[in-house]
C-alpha cells in the first residue's frame, strides 16, 4: 500500500505524545489515524476496477 508512511508517522506521532503526557495530541493523533484508516480505504474503493478509469487515474 503506497499509503503505509502516513500510518507511521501518526503512530510515531501519537506515541511521543504519550510518552510525554500530551494527551490531546495523542488523542488527536489517534482520531488522526481513525481518519486516515477511512479515508485510504474510501481512495482505495474509488478505484474499482468497473468505474472506466485506469488504476491511479482520477475524474475531474
Amino acid at each position: 500500500m503506497r499509503h503505509d508512511w502516513i500510518f507511521d508517522v501518526l503512530t510515531d506521532l501519537k506515541a511521543y505524545a504519550v510518552a510525554n503526557r500530551m494527551t490531546a495530541l495523542a488523542a488527536k493523533a489517534d482520531e488522526a489515524l481513525a481518519v486516515a484508516r477511512e479515508e485510504v480505504a474510501r481512495v482505495a474503493g474509488a478505484s474499482d476496477p468497473d468505474d472506466g478509469l485506469p488504476p491511479g487515474a482520477t475524474s475531474h
